[in-house]
């Protein structure tokens, strides 16, 4: 019985078409994409290699051709681009300056925080989690660029405002700034976990975590040698 000639179209190649080969720029940019989605949707602890080469469509050697482990996957997919997302906000805040109220600025300084979390809140989510299965991941927190340096600009603008009067302060500098900085960041990231039962309004959220870091920033009030309100150049260096 002569064989069945498949119904080709004239002029066509019955031959399946072979894939395009992909060059290692694009091999790279494929796994970090998919590597970007599975970390933030499962986490660092429950992501996989194996899951982030499916999305990416290439296999787990091509990965580890690229990146030496599954912590030197999420550096390069979340941690660098959250570390330039980061450092690109803190460069933005210290070139713009407002005229205003101390207060009016401290609200707007916030606003534009919480909003920079939002738009990453999966990024940091991911950090957090991370941080707890394989710190190698992230090698601390203080590897985000400018945050680090923050912190320690903020500590040493504490000090010398205290002057000799430092034994007074009732927290340590390098305690306060990041204490301030965590109380903004905590509620703008677990907001909706924190306040899930609760009827109060975003906007009276938003007003409180502004009272309470202007407050806390005034616990060493009587160690501050400076006039104004202390400490206010430590959280928002660039409106004093």
């Amino acid at each position: 019985m002569p064989r069945q000639e498949l119904d080709v179209p004239p002029g066509s190649d019955p031959t399946p078409a072979r894939r395009k080969r992909r060059s290692p720029e694009e091999i790279r940019t494929r796994v970090l994409e998919a590597a970007s989605e599975v970390f933030e949707t499962h986490g660092y602890g429950s992501a996989t290699t194996a899951a982030i080469a499916r999305r990416a469509d290439v296999t787990e050697a091509q990965i580890f051709r690229y990146f030496e482990s599954k912590a030197a996957l999420f550096r390069a997919a979340i941690f660098e681009p959250l570390n330039a997302h980061f450092a690109d906000f803190q460069a933005r805040q210290q070139i713009v300056g407002e005229a205003g109220s101390f207060r009016d600025n401290a609200k707007s300084y916030i606003t534009e925080l919480q909003a920079f979390i939002a738009t990453h809140s999966r990024m940091l989510m991911s950090l957090v989690v991370a941080e707890a299965y394989d710190r190698r991941a992230t090698g601390g927190v203080e590897r985000l660029d400018g945050l680090g340096d923050y912190f320690a600009r903020g500590a040493a603008m504490m000090g010398q405002r205290m002057g000799d009067k430092a034994d007074l302060a009732r927290v340590a500098p390098e305690v306060m700034v990041r204490v301030s900085f965590a109380a903004v960041l905590g509620c703008a990231l677990f907001g909706d976990w924190m306040f899930a039962e609760s009827a109060v309004a975003p906007e009276q959220i938003h007003e409180g975590v502004i009272d309470f870091v202007i407050d806390g920033l005034n616990a060493n009030a009587e160690a501050e040698s400076g006039a104004g309100l202390p400490g206010a150049d430590i959280l928002f260096p660039r409106l004093s």
